[in-house]
């Protein structure tokens, strides 16, 4: 679904049926965060779905200020592959077990 940001992302939940006006944001919701629609702007998460569309890569969000109370509030991802058991580090990218690179594109020495 579209966020207020204007990005597709399949954890936010918009419903605006007979004058509805519910917004959520399920990844947050699932690790008991507070949404607001400002964090939209700045999440990582329509990226990462959008470079990366493997299904055992599971997202967990929290949102967090950084350094002082001056700037905004972001959401920060942690992600985790059920396949090989253990966090990834670029979410972007993936494990690399997963889905391993073609042959193509495998350098030979």
């Amino acid at each position: 679904m579209r966020t207020p940001a204007g990005k597709e992302c399949k954890y936010f939940y918009g419903n605006y049926f007979r004058g509805r006006n519910v917004e959520e944001c399920r990844l947050l919701q699932a690790s008991g965060q507070k949404w607001s629609a400002d964090l939209c702007y700045t999440c990582p998460v329509p990226a990462i779905l959008q470079a990366n569309a493997c299904e055992f890569l599971k997202l967990q969000g929290t949102v967090t200020r950084p350094l002082s109370a001056v700037f905004q509030r972001r959401v920060r991802v942690t992600a985790f592959c059920e396949k090989t058991n253990r966090s990834v580090s670029e979410p972007q990218i993936g494990c690399g077990e997963c889905h391993p690179l073609p042959p193509v594109f495998q350098v030979k020495e």
